[in-house]
């Protein structure tokens, strides 16, 4: 299966997230990286907010690059409107082709929170349960934070891939409810797996 995987962030981008989608049943996937704010796509024309014609936008294009399926993820951002936005691009009739969108609260940076276990190992040191990461501020910062005091050294993209290759989805779906879990039932979905069950 060949699918366009569409995201904001640097860290998505380097490996996270396309971990996150090989654990969500994608480990057979051919995966094919562009940005959201790629300047090569312009938004659909029609009614709708700006996330909801980008978003049908990067589904047509897809089909026109002949791929089987489209990922696609942004950050919230502290725009709820945005998760609304998605919703209707994930329900559009426009195309028949398989997709998974996502709207992570607030941000991506927020999953990597979820799992003080995964963070633990990541980083050679003892990190407490965070809060709830779908609550936190700015979650990148806290990520940033946690490297800076942890004992094993990277850059921050990397600390993300580690952690991706390591959290427990369980805790993951559990912990972030609003973002991940919608968006993990589609991914499975796409990849025709069952739901994630969060115990």
């Amino acid at each position: 299966m060949n699918v366009l995987v569409v995201s904001e962030g640097k860290h998505e981008q380097a490996g996270a997230l396309e971990t996150l989608l090989r654990r969500l049943g994608g480990d057979q996937a051919t995966f094919a990286l562009d940005r959201v704010s790629s300047n090569s796509i312009h938004a659909f024309h029609g009614k709708g907010g700006g996330y909801f014609k980008r978003a049908l936008r990067w589904l047509l294009e897809a089909e026109k690059r002949g791929l089987d399926a489209l990922v696609l993820l942004i950050d919230q951002d502290g725009q709820n409107d945005r998760s609304e936005q998605i919703r209707d691009a994930q329900d559009s009739s426009l195309s028949q082709l398989p997709r998974a969108m996502g709207v992570a609260i607030r941000t991506f940076d927020a999953w990597m929170l979820a799992d003080e276990k995964a963070l633990s190992e990541v980083l050679g040191c003892v990190v407490a349960r965070q809060a709830e990461p779908e609550t936190i501020r700015d979650p990148k910062r806290v990520c940033a934070g946690l490297l800076t005091n942890g004992q094993n050294q990277m850059a921050q993209r990397e600390m993300y891939v580690r952690i991706a290759h390591r959290l427990d989805v369980v805790v993951l779906v559990s912990r972030c409810p609003s973002g991940f879990r919608p968006f993990a039932e589609r991914v499975r979905r796409v990849f025709g797996h069952e739901p994630c069950v969060a115990e």
